[in-house]
């Protein structure tokens, strides 16, 4: 068991009626802490907390659930309790639904991949979200005003993770000209103006569950609007995701013809991002796709 800042403890106490029974630290807690709370009164809730600068995202995270959560039905999102930003004397925090996870039931993948397309087909009407956001501990910009899906993708998703890279130095200058053309060739890839689909944002085999009823539930979410196939290549990138899923998927929502390749372009911004948070070990794979387009 382990133990909140006292300031905390009574901040949580005041916030929700109750005080700290008791403290179990969980899985995911790789950028904020992250626990299983029990109040004294029996409630138990799933807690973020952070003294640093990961107590910024809660904000925009607790937003974008709640998105997810008016725009999903058959995936489960955690309901948000309570968000706070970090004052003086008391850390950020976010305190969430507890959902006690268990085994996938047998149409757990059907019914993922449906849950996934109807989440999907939920339009925000332009690109972007009402806030900026974060893609792990990194800003994601979604300033919307851009008429086109390229004109968005190249401006808020490529161009910052790029300039990031260029600042710390894992850019080379031998990509410069190769990426230059990548970004004036995306209006020729890229759908014009699909969609502007209601996004996870940031969906791999780690921001998945299944829920005690078998059930799937979708959490630490980069929820902003904008072409699906982005969310599809995600589960993509790193796996673990079955292929039941994405039968059921395209049952339920066709994918236009090309999406193997703009699915490498998708793959980019993800792979710079991990090149920012993680080092050259991603070099090789920025490269080829950028050298590729």
């Amino acid at each position: 068991m382990m133990r909140l800042p006292a300031p905390l403890s009574e901040r949580i106490a005041d916030e929700l009626g109750a005080p700290a029974a008791r403290v179990e630290q969980v899985g995911g807690g790789c950028i904020a802490n992250a626990s299983r709370l029990t109040l004294a009164n029996g409630k138990v809730f799933f807690l973020k907390w952070s003294d640093g600068e990961a107590g910024e995202t809660f904000p925009s995270e607790a937003e974008s659930l709640r998105v997810l959560a008016k725009a999903a039905s058959a995936v489960r999102v955690p309901g948000v309790v309570a968000v706070h930003s970090a004052t003086r004397d008391v850390p950020a925090f976010l305190v969430l639904e507890f959902i006690q996870s268990g085994a996938a039931h047998a149409d757990f993948w059907d019914e993922f991949g449906r849950g996934l397309a109807e989440l999907h087909r939920v339009d925000g009407g332009y690109y972007g979200f009402s806030i900026d956001n974060y893609i792990g501990r990194l800003p994601q910009v979604n300033t919307p005003g851009h008429s086109t899906w390229p004109e968005f993708f190249a401006a808020t998703r490529l161009a910052p993770q790029v300039n990031m890279a260029r600042r710390s130095g894992a850019w080379r200058r031998s990509w410069e000209s190769p990426y230059n053309r990548l970004v004036n060739s995306l209006g020729d890839i890229l759908p014009d103006r699909p969609a502007a689909s209601t996004l996870h944002g940031d969906l791999w085999s780690g921001n998945y569950m299944a829920d005690r009823a078998g059930r799937p539930v979708i959490f630490d979410p980069a929820t902003y609007f904008g072409d699906r196939e982005t969310d599809l290549a995600m589960t993509e990138l790193f796996g673990g995701f079955d292929a039941r899923f994405y039968d059921a998927y395209r049952d339920a929502w066709p994918l236009e013809p090309g999406y193997e390749e703009r699915r490498e372009l998708y793959h980019l911004y993800h792979l710079i991002n991990h090149l920012n948070h993680f080092g050259a070990g991603y070099a090789p794979s920025v490269e080829r796709i950028i050298r590729r387009f």
